[in-house]
């Protein structure tokens, strides 16, 4: 069951702010700062505790390849695989063995 949320004693040039933020994002006050809610609760990988400094909550490109590794342990497909399926889903089998272009 949704929850009702309020918050008060909010500063005029506070609430003036978030009503512009929201009409720029084209969004109710409301939407706005369910938005704002969901953005700020959003799983992220936290920093380590002792990491301080310019490079606070980055991680080393041999954990990102660890990550990589453990998220695909057989390997991604090669770019070259990928854009095959699409071109071969989008114009169909027969175009990718006649070689030519459906508009040609």
């Amino acid at each position: 069951m949704p929850v009702n949320l309020s918050v008060k004693n909010v500063p005029d040039a506070l609430a003036d702010k978030l009503r512009s933020r929201a009409q720029r994002n084209h969004r109710s006050l409301q939407r706005e700062l369910m938005s704002i809610l969901e953005h700020a609760t959003r799983d992220t990988v936290a920093p380590s505790i002792d990491a301080t400094g310019p490079d606070a909550g980055r991680i080393t490109i041999e954990k990102l390849a660890e990550r990589a590794r453990a998220l695909f342990p057989k390997g991604s497909p090669s770019s070259v695989q990928v854009i095959r399926q699409q071109r071969d889903g989008r114009f169909g089998v027969e175009w990718a063995r006649s070689g030519r272009h459906p508009s040609k």
